[in-house]
């Protein structure tokens, strides 16, 4: 390199080295490969219902018409590079309600024009007791410990769970089952939140126990509108975003003795989720920010393009 320098300068850092193998598989081939990995087996004639590297090496060596002859490693190297990995499937239900584009849209039109109007209920469960694995931080080979035999003596109990939109508030007790009268007292502590006496609006599924002419007539004496998320749609409450959490930090990696100190787990975590809530401002911001995405983009409400309706 120096002799080089010497001879044509700064130049010489920009020589182009050869050497080295030349390639075996040409960018037809790897596309080939792309191709077939990212095919179903069973579309190929092959009796399995996934790719292992093993078995797709061993396929594109005796494919009809083209030899490729790969090993695993540089197999998984050249998956890798082209932006195909290993992933769990994932899975869709399309709601059957025939009234599923009408309670769409009003759930979307009182989120946008009364977001501190709008509550949402829901229950969460069944809670069990026994020891609940998870993960968590620990020394390098010392993982914490839980039992893993355990006696369900205790029943099981639910989470009746109400959320606050406008506020980012989350409240809610543990029962024995869900019932009209565990409902009842949900929604009872949900318009005690709003005692001005302004309609409120209230976004639960379609459970049974949700939709009984007791509820339906304290909420039409109450001034609370209903609103029910079509069938096989949870997705549309905006209290299943918080569930997740919910279990994550007071159930997984867990062994509670009983439902009191279940309970007192979860009540715990709930004052210091309320504490932490985000800033009304913030929340209205999110919320014109979504509303302007979903109008430059011609979105409704789930995604749904609003020339498909």
């Amino acid at each position: 390199m120096i002799h080089r320098f010497n001879q044509i300068g700064l130049a010489c850092l920009e020589s182009q080295w050869a050497g080295g193998r030349p390639r075996l598989l040409s960018p037809d081939d790897e596309d080939f490969v792309v191709a077939t990995a990212t095919t179903r087996p069973v579309k190929l004639g092959q009796p399995f219902t996934r790719w292992s590297l093993r078995k797709l090496a061993a396929y594109l060596r005796r494919v009809h018409g083209r030899v490729i002859r790969i090993g695993r490693e540089a197999l998984r190297c050249l998956l890798a590079r082209r932006g195909v990995t290993f992933q769990r499937t994932k899975t869709w239900k399309e709601s059957s309600d025939p009234d599923r584009d009408a309670k769409l849209d009003r759930i979307e039109e009182v989120l946008d024009r009364f977001p501190q109007r709008v509550f949402a209920f829901d229950e969460f469960g069944p809670l069990g007791i026994r020891p609940t694995a998870s993960a968590g931080w620990a020394a390098q080979g010392h993982p914490q410990r839980l039992p893993a035999t355990y006696r369900r003596t205790h029943g099981v109990r639910y989470f009746h769970g109400c959320y606050s939109v406008g506020d980012d508030r989350l409240w809610g007790v543990n029962r024995r089952r869900k019932g009209t009268v565990n409902t009842l007292a949900a929604l009872k502590s949900i318009r005690t939140a709003r005692p001005d006496g302004a309609s409120i609006y209230v976004i639960l599924d379609n459970l049974s126990a949700h939709q009984g002419e007791t509820i339906r007539h304290w909420a039409r004496k109450n001034r609370v509108e209903l609103c029910f998320t079509p069938t096989y749609a949870s997705w549309a409450n905006p209290i299943e975003a918080h569930f997740g959490p919910l279990r994550q930090f007071t159930i997984a990696n867990s062994h509670h003795r009983n439902h009191t100190a279940q309970t007192r787990a979860l009540h715990a975590y709930l004052r210091w989720r309320n504490a932490n809530a985000r800033h009304p401002d913030v929340l209205a911001a999110q919320r014109r920010e979504r509303a302007r995405v979903r109008s430059e983009k011609g979105i409704r409400w789930g995604g749904r393009p609003a020339h498909a309706m």
